[in-house]
Order: structure tokens, then C-alpha cells, then sequence
């Protein structure tokens, strides 16, 4: 599926679904005996929300440890050069804040899976998103999704790199986008996950704004906000510094 920020017109989003035993009601009026087949039944109700939770809480032990392990091989603060046919803008990313998602990002950078995909989706006033798509709209894919990292403390505030995804919110793979707006909706709230922020632009902004300001129009699949001039990003590759 594509992979995306929300639609930047529907600005509230919908509560995330709670887990709800499918059990029916029963109307016990009738007298204090319970039937068998309801005693089953809530037997299964409750080993079904222990085993849900054993399993939430074995995620969320393998999720910390991954983590800890993608903290300690990744830089805190690695920069990224991102060269388009509009211009150059530099990232600094969170290493320490989104190690899990930094990670990813730099393995598929040096593997060269940015360098001639485009800015696929521009939206004035809200975010640029690319990284997925080739010039003549062709899906470059990678296999890995990373958990969800929104909770990190970073907001998808103006110049801020975050990465998009589907409405599932581990589904974040390769595709990103950088907020040109405020887009602080976008992040976590109670019983909805957010998109995870891991970097800003520190160079370059202007070359961002640049890009937003690209006439859109529908191509291929899509219906709509695909820049009429495909804006290439050339080559994504990590800033080296002389010591």
C-alpha cells in the first residue's frame, strides 16, 4: 500500500480502535445460575485478554532491547547530505531519540535506495514526502518496517524529517517526508500513535520550501499533488567531516 502522511484536510484523527473481547451481553435477570456454555465463554474472554497482553508486553521487551542494541551501533547525530534536482538541504538526525528508525535510514542510504527516487507528493502548507518512487512513478520498496517511534519527545514542527507510513502504525518502511508546517496533529496523542519525527533540515530549508512551491497535478495511480516537473533526488549520502 502506499505509504503516507494523513490527508492534511482531515485535521483530526480518528481514536485507534481498542482491542474489545467479542463477547455478547447476557441479561442474568432471570437468576443467579449461569448456563455453562456463558461460564466457557468468559473463560475464553480471559485467557484471550491475558495471552494479548503477554504478547504486548513480549513487544514491548523485544522493541526496548532493539532499541538499546540500535543506540549503541548507530551515530547520535549523523548528518545527511540530500541532493535534488532543485537544490541541496542537509539533515541532522536523532540517533539517540529514534535509534530504531535512524538506523533504517542510514542503512538504506548507504545502500543507495534514495538516489533516483522522487518527491512523489508535495502539499503547500503541510509536507513534501518521497523516497518510494522512481521518476516514471515505478514503487521502490524496501522489505524492513520499523516499530513505531513517535513517542520519542520530537514533534512534526516546521523543518522536521519524519517518516510517512500506512494507517498501520509500525507499517513505516523507506518512504519520509519533511513537515513544512506545524503539523503537531501528527503526533502521538492518548490511544493513537503518531508519525515518528528523526531528524530536521539544518541546511537548506530554502531548497524545501522550493520544492513545496512545485505545480501538482495527478499522475500514474495517484490523483493528485505529484509535481508536474518531477523533483529527482539525486543522491542521499552521508556528510563527512575532516577531523
Amino acid at each position: 500500500r502506499y505509504q503516507t502522511a494523513p490527508c492534511p484536510d482531515a485535521r483530526s484523527r480518528p481514536a485507534q480502535a481498542r482491542f474489545s473481547p467479542d463477547v455478547a451481553g447476557h441479561d442474568h435477570t432471570g437468576g443467579p445460575e449461569i448456563s455453562q456454555f456463558w461460564l466457557n465463554k468468559g473463560i475464553q474472554t480471559i485467557l484471550r485478554e491475558i495471552t494479548m497482553k503477554n504478547t504486548a508486553l513480549i513487544l514491548l521487551f523485544l522493541s526496548s532491547c532493539g532499541a538499546a542494541y540500535a543506540e549503541d551501533s548507530v551515530p547520535a547525530h549523523p548528518h545527511i547530505r540530500v541532493e535534488t534536482t532543485q537544490g541541496t538541504f542537509v539533515l541532522e538526525l536523532e540517533g539517540r531519540r529514534a535509534p530504531l528508525t535512524v538506523r533504517n535510514f542510514l542503512s538504506l542510504v548507504d545502500s543507495g535506495h534514495y538516489d533516483g527516487t522522487i518527491f512523489q507528493r508535495v502539499i503547500p502548507d503541510f509536507m513534501i514526502q518521497g523516497g518510494g518512487y522512481t521518476p516514471d512513478l515505478k514503487a521502490r520498496k524496501s522489505a524492513n518496517r520499523i516499530p513505531n517511534e513517535s513517542g520519542n519527545g520530537l514533534s512534526n514542527t516546521y523543518g522536521t524529517i519524519a517518516m510517512a507510513r500506512t494507517s498501520d502504525p509500525h507499517s513505516a518502511s523507506a518512504q519520509f517526508f519533511v513537515n513544512i508546517a506545524d503539523n503537531t496533529r501528527l503526533d502521538p496523542s492518548p490511544g493513537s500513535w503518531g508519525y515518528t519525527v528523526f531528524g530536521y533540515v539544518i541546511e537548506g530549508m530554502e531548497v524545501v520550501d522550493k520544492i513545496a512551491a512545485s505545480q501538482t497535478g495527478p499522475a500514474g495511480k495517484f490523483r493528485k499533488d505529484v509535481p508536474i516537473v518531477p523533483v529527482v533526488i539525486k543522491k542521499v549520502s552521508r556528510v563527512v567531516y575532516d577531523d
